[in-house]
């Protein structure tokens, strides 16, 4: 039982993270991040919550999103803030830039070929 609990949070905290990441892209990255992967994401949370339903009470389901939640946030947050320490501005940006257009050519690449 105890293991079926801890994949229900690692299938909420993963589909969370997932779905969280889309608002760090810009408009771009974001719209090709949002059609294939945060629609994914958005079912596997479902699918995730619909699991802890059938498989526990509606109190330790309810009691497992808001902790996976909780701790996605808590999270971003700490790594936002160490980020923000670490790098300047510029290198923030032209890491991010990288990441993205990285985003959109392998997702492009995954689609043709």
């Amino acid at each position: 039982m105890i293991i079926k609990y801890i994949s229900f949070l690692t299938g909420i905290i993963w589909s969370y993270s997932i779905i969280k990441t889309q608002s760090i892209f810009s408009k771009k990255a974001g719209i090709i991040f949002k059609i294939f992967i945060t629609k994914v994401s958005w079912l596997t949370f479902v699918v995730a919550c619909y699991f802890g339903y059938k498989n526990f009470t509606i109190k330790s389901t309810i009691i497992g999103v808001t902790i996976g939640i909780l701790l996605v946030n808590i999270g971003f947050y700490l790594l936002k803030k160490y980020i923000n320490q670490k790098f300047n501005e510029k290198q923030i940006t032209i890491f991010k830039s990288f990441f993205e257009y990285s985003l959109i050519f392998l997702i492009v690449y995954f689609v043709l070929f």
